[in-house]
């Protein structure tokens, strides 16, 4: 990921979880169980959130697989990562998490390591979508699943209006509210060219995945793509 993206997510980190609930009116809790359950993720396995940010879905990730079973949350945030770390600690101090700082594009993993992956809002912001799903190809363990969550363009026109003025009249108002409008005015030129869901899958399976699907949720404005390996 750029400097620039790295640099948002730091300046964002101490109220991010904050204007998810806001911005989301908290149904992006409801969007990253959906994901969890999609991973695949069990009991006792081994898995892997990328993209993790404050933890969020990384705990969620953590009770599923229970103490028998081990997450690492990978962010290139350190001031996220540190938010992380410190509510898994106050929250569930029992849960089996590492937090790492590193790259998407070049996890420090060995070949056929996870379970099971997810990643949250996290691929829209990679410079190499193809490396990053290519990374988590490496990663995963013949016949595990991973689950990713982003924003998504609807194919309605009428949807994609919505989504527009949802940006521009409730994310970025919010946002300057905070003192984040630069930081947050970056989603919407960001979606123009991020890959449509059947562009994802398109280019998921030229990377090797067996199975791929992108489930739209939130009326096609978010999606939820699965991959299998």
């Amino acid at each position: 990921m750029s400097e620039e993206i790295r640099g948002i997510f730091n300046r964002i980190a101490p109220v991010y979880d904050q204007l998810n609930d806001k911005l989301s009116f908290g149904l992006h809790r409801v969007w990253k169980e959906m994901t969890i359950k999609w991973s695949g993720a069990k009991l006792g396995d081994r898995c892997i959130d990328l993209c993790c940010g404050s933890g969020d879905l990384t705990i969620r990730l953590g009770r599923r697989v229970g103490k028998e079973g081990r997450v690492y949350g990978v962010d290139f945030s350190c001031e996220l990562l540190d938010i992380a770390q410190t509510r898994s600690q106050n929250i569930y101090p029992d849960l089996n998490i590492s937090w790492l700082e590193a790259d998407v594009l070049k996890l420090p993993f060995a070949n056929n390591y996870f379970d099971a992956a997810t990643m949250g809002y996290g691929l829209r912001n990679v410079t190499d979508i193809p490396q990053a799903l290519g990374e988590i190809y490496r990663v995963l363990k013949p016949g595990a699943k991973a689950a990713i969550l982003d924003f998504h363009r609807p194919d309605n026109f009428l949807m994609r209006q919505f989504q527009q003025w949802y940006l521009d009249n409730w994310v970025v108002p919010a946002a300057t509210e905070m003192g984040l409008k630069a930081e947050y005015a970056y989603i919407s030129p960001s979606l123009e060219k991020f890959p449509t869901g059947r562009e994802q899958i398109a280019i998921a399976t030229q990377i090797g995945f067996l199975a791929t699907t992108h489930y739209p949720i939130a009326s096609d404005m978010m999606g939820v793509l699965v991959v299998e390996k």
